[in-house]
């Protein structure tokens, strides 16, 4: 009796210890996982940033090599003058230089590659051709006595302003080749209202614009058969204010099927999809060349603009106050173009929206610009490799953009430089439109996006 009781007693100390550990095992798992699960975090999230920011290596500039030595010389190419300074002291200027093509690549500086202005210049020579001989738009009538003729058709002055890219297409466009008043032979279909215009209307202003492009699409899908032929994905319409981008909230057919032409074209938002829509370049219009092209460069960097985003805010704190670049947010010590003359580079800063004029403000003062605007699909991407003549920087780097821009060497920034000559006329706007301006380039977007969907009635 006694050893069974001893037993018995043994058999449950057991037991109970045993439970013990289990309870302190199951007590241990529980408070590790938790930190685990962080640690696996963070170490992710390094992981990303490594590879797609600079934060954690700078390296040395890639110098490409050039066949011919350097000389003196002017990049206003249409007038050289030897005698003009480019560069500050520090810099070397060179002249009839090539770069000697390598197949192997090993470093960060400009890839061989990265030097052609086009993705593919002979299919897009080929396509632009074809483009101008095939694509015809139909724009849906009105008349100069319709109660919205200021919104719906062409101004009759010549457009000016931060907004000018939306009513120098319209104008432009309707005087055009491709324009045609036969409906079955058109390959896209324009809806002619202007966001600008609406927004500054009495009638309608920013609380109605809503509503008016939802009364639009209703009577012209009631009208014609057009837009019931498609769903509306040939149809497109252009807006260079950043209100246009919540224009289509009430007309969701709009925002999902047809082509949005906008200058606030990031494709973080949900209301752009980037390759069905398309980038509209914000550009300020100016007339011939700016004066003395071959100014000395004496700044590293430019920019100036209002504190109006987190980006700017974080650029103003890091450089506001550092001698070679730059950097205001304030009244300028001197004129704005002449800012834009003397610095080798100029930023463009997303502010409201990753859209500014100052890309075409940097291209038409030949600076190459930097893009520090995360998600912006930038204008004719299509078509132009914007490595050639500008360069990226993530918001992530913005406390490392001194040294970024500082590792550009010499031969690679002429390159750029050189390349931002070639391409000013790609950003160019005018009243009677030149072959390859931003009229024909807008033009060749829409073709690439132009639909052969259509639903037999």
């Amino acid at each position: 009796m006694a050893a069974s009781s001893l037993y018995v007693l043994h058999t449950l100390l057991t037991r109970r210890r045993d439970a013990t550990v289990q309870t302190h095992t199951l007590k241990s798992l529980f408070f590790l996982m938790p930190t685990t699960l962080a640690l696996a975090t963070s170490l992710l999230i390094l992981l990303y940033i490594s590879s797609t920011s600079n934060v954690f290596f700078i390296h040395p500039p890639l110098h490409l090599q050039l066949t011919h030595p350097p000389t003196a010389v002017s990049l206003n190419h249409e007038n050289p003058t030897g005698s003009s300074s480019y560069f500050p002291p520090k810099f070397v200027r060179l002249s009839n230089w090539e770069v000697e093509e390598h197949t192997d690549f090993d470093g960060p500086g400009m890839h061989i590659d990265d030097k052609e202005l086009f993705h593919n210049r002979d299919v897009f020579l080929e396509n632009y051709k074809e483009m101008n001989r095939s694509l015809k738009v139909f724009i849906y009538p009105h008349r100069q006595d319709d109660p919205f003729a200021n919104v719906l058709l062409p101004v009759d002055f010549e457009p000016s302003g931060n907004y000018a890219s939306e009513s120098y297409f319209k104008k432009v466009l309707v005087n055009s080749h491709f324009i045609t008043n036969n409906p079955s032979e058109a390959d896209l279909f324009f809806l002619p209202f202007s966001i600008a215009r609406l927004r500054h209307d009495p009638r309608v202003g920013i609380n109605g614009i809503q509503d008016f492009v939802q009364r639009y699409i209703f009577n012209i899908s009631h009208e014609y058969s057009y837009w019931n032929n498609s769903g509306g994905a040939d149809h497109f319409y252009v807006a260079c204010h950043s209100i246009g981008r919540s224009a289509m909230e009430k007309a969701v057919e709009v925002k999902l099927n047809a082509i949005q032409l906008v200058c606030s074209s990031s494709y973080f938002i949900s209301s752009y999809v980037a390759h069905k829509d398309a980038s509209l370049p914000q550009i300020w219009p100016r007339q011939g060349d700016p004066p003395n092209l071959a100014h000395e460069r004496s700044k590293l960097a430019f920019f100036a603009g209002s504190r109006n985003s987190p980006v700017r805010e974080k650029l103003l704190r890091a450089w506001e106050n550092d001698p070679e670049m730059s950097v205001h947010s304030g009244h300028l010590p001197t004129s704005y173009s002449d800012e834009l003359l003397g610095s080798k580079f100029c930023l463009h800063v997303k502010g409201f929206e990753v859209n500014t004029a100052r890309i075409g403000d940097a291209l038409y003062y030949g600076c190459v610009p930097v893009i520090i605007a995360n998600h912006y699909d930038l204008p004719f991407q299509d078509i132009l490799n914007w490595k050639s003549f500008s360069i990226v920087v993530a918001t992530l780097d913005i406390p490392l953009l001194k040294k970024i821009l500082e590792a550009v060497s010499i031969e690679d920034y002429l390159i750029l430089q050189n390349n931002v000559l070639k391409v000013r006329k790609h950003f160019q706007w005018n009243l009677s439109p030149v072959d390859h301006d931003a009229f024909y380039f807008v033009m060749y977007e829409l073709w690439l996006r132009r639909s052969s969907l259509r639903i037999q009635s």
